[in-house]
This record gives C-alpha cells, sequence and structure tokens, in this order.
C-alpha cells in the first residue's frame, strides 16, 4: 500500500459490514496481505470485506465496461482473494458513493468483476438501497430456469456427521444451497462446510442453509467463501431464493423476504428472471489508517 495514510469508511449491509477505500485515480496497490491485517477484527480495522472505489477509466479490470459505468468495485474478501460478485458490499458501495457527493441519488451503474450492475440509492439514507443483481445461473438448468420436472444439479454438504444435498447456484459467485429442518441445530459455522464432490469447487464455495416458512419467506445461515460466518450475504439470499423457486417449481414473478442473524432482505424476481436484492445500507464511520503493518 503506497502513501503515508489513506481515507476509508466503514460500512454495513444487514449486517454484512465492509471497508472502502476511496480511490477515484487507481493509486492504491491493495496486497492480499494487507487486505486480510485491515479486516482482522483485533489487528485491524475489522470487516467481512474490502471495497475499493476506483473509476472505471483509471482501472484496467473495467476497461471494457467503461462506456456503462463510471465507477468500478474492486472487492476483496477478507482472506485476501479477490470476488467478483457481492449484493450487499455493491449496495454499501452505492449509498457511500452517494453520501459522499461522488454521484447523484437516483439509478447509476457499477462495473463488478461479474459485469456491470444497476443500484438505486434514495437521497433519503433510511430508505433501503436496492441492486439488480442478474440472472441466476443453476447449472443444469441454465439461467434463472426453474419449474416441474427440471432438476438442479446438486453437491452434498456436511457438517459433523450430518450431511445434505445442496443446490448449486451461480449469482456471479459460486453457492451451494442446502435446506435443512433447523438452523440453530447447524451449530458453529466458522469452519467451511465440506463439499462432496471434494472437486466440485476448487476455488472455493459460499453454502447457505436455508429453512423455508413458506409463503415467500425464507431464514439462512450463511457460510461466506474466504470470510466465515457473515450475519448476511446478499448473493446468498438471491441463490437461496433461486433454489428454493427450483425445487419447488417456482416460476413467474414473485417476492421474498430472506431473514438472516444480521437482518432482513428482500430478493424479487422479474419476469425476465432477473433478480432485484433490496435492505439497509449504512455508513457508520469515516477515518484514515496508516500503512498497514505486521
Amino acid at each position: 500500500m503506497t502513501g503515508p495514510s489513506w481515507t476509508f469508511a466503514k460500512g454495513h449491509g444487514a449486517g454484512n459490514d465492509f471497508l472502502l477505500l476511496p480511490d477515484p485515480g487507481g493509486e492504491l496497490d491493495l496486497s492480499a496481505d494487507e487486505t486480510v491485517r485491515l479486516c482482522d477484527r483485533r489487528a485491524g480495522l475489522g470487516a467481512d470485506g474490502v471495497l475499493r472505489a476506483v473509476r472505471c477509466s483509471a482501472e484496467p479490470e473495467a476497461a471494457a465496461m467503461r462506456a456503462e459505468a463510471a465507477w468500478f468495485m474492486d472487492y476483496r474478501n477478507a482472506d485476501g482473494s479477490r470476488g467478483g460478485m457481492c449484493g450487499n458490499g455493491l449496495r454499501v458501495l452505492g449509498r457511500y458513493l452517494v453520501d459522499t457527493g461522488r454521484v447523484p441519488a437516483g439509478r447509476f451503474a457499477v462495473a463488478t468483476r461479474a459485469g456491470v450492475r444497476e443500484v438505486d440509492v434514495p437521497a433519503d439514507p433510511r430508505v433501503p438501497v436496492a441492486v439488480l443483481m442478474g440472472t441466476p445461473i443453476l447449472p443444469g438448468l441454465g439461467a434463472g430456469r426453474s419449474g416441474p420436472g427440471r432438476d438442479a444439479k446438486t453437491v452434498r454438504v456436511a457438517l459433523g456427521d450430518h450431511d445434505w444435498p445442496a443446490v448449486q447456484v451461480d449469482m456471479g459467485n459460486p453457492h451451494a444451497v442446502a435446506f435443512v429442518p433447523d438452523l440453530a441445530a447447524l451449530g458453529d459455522l466458522r469452519s467451511a462446510p465440506r463439499v462432496e464432490p471434494a472437486g466440485a469447487y476448487p476455488h472455493g464455495v459460499t453454502v447457505e442453509f436455508v429453512v423455508s416458512h413458506g409463503a415467500g419467506h425464507l431464514q439462512l445461515r450463511v457460510h461466506e467463501r474466504g470470510v466465515g460466518e457473515t450475519p448476511a450475504c446478499g448473493t446468498g439470499a438471491c441463490a437461496a431464493v433461486a433454489a428454493y423457486r427450483a425445487v419447488e417449481g417456482g416460476s413467474g414473478p414473485g417476492r421474498y423476504r430472506v431473514d438472516s442473524p444480521g437482518g432482513s432482505l428482500g430478493v424479487a424476481v422479474r419476469s425476465d428472471g432477473t433478480m432485484e436484492l433490496a435492505g439497509s445500507a449504512v455508513i457508520v464511520a469515516h477515518g484514515r489508517f496508516g500503512p498497514v503493518r505486521h
């Protein structure tokens, strides 16, 4: 990391918290080790991940998206790895860009490693922030498809002596969604659940454990790839809805409430299969930090 100090902000979406690093000119060289230390909740600032906000014109990764979006979300997991998509992170980043006057309130596009996504940020910070998440891809079904007689591909996820089938869902990052009878009985989710076959996700996977309460109401706990258990997960909420619709044969538009330990998120499925994620996005602090050291 270059420079004697750097500006940051801290924000969260439904308890899923992030460090935001404004880097409009693409000057910040953030290493994996520095990301890990920043996210450390004892030795660093503490977060589930880091969001570097850089103008597309200054970011080589965003070169193909410059005509569609002005800003690029460089998302890093707490283990230092680069992430493709983060729904809660994108909502928090959108809130930050509006609150700091970098973008007017309303709808605007943000580039991510999973493509361009549209964010809707109201001027009132108390109003939920929404993001168009794109269309879920279920191996074996394709993009957003579900219905009677269709079979989504599954793996098995295990905790201790128990294992469950899990629906594979791609939301710009990989998910495995298992439906279980009781979330509390899962116990500690700090360690990653085992996935079988072992080579199904060579770069890791985010695992959702979901209970259905019927009438468009799901509840989940999530172990995020590269992070551990988090209070909420935006792409995970969308993946849970996609898996539920695949298993139950849902089709057409629909609205769902997805509860997690950090709060509730709303997922709306449009007639074309695309999903919109909405929920709280709050900036809680601003500050500066010095060079990241061991």
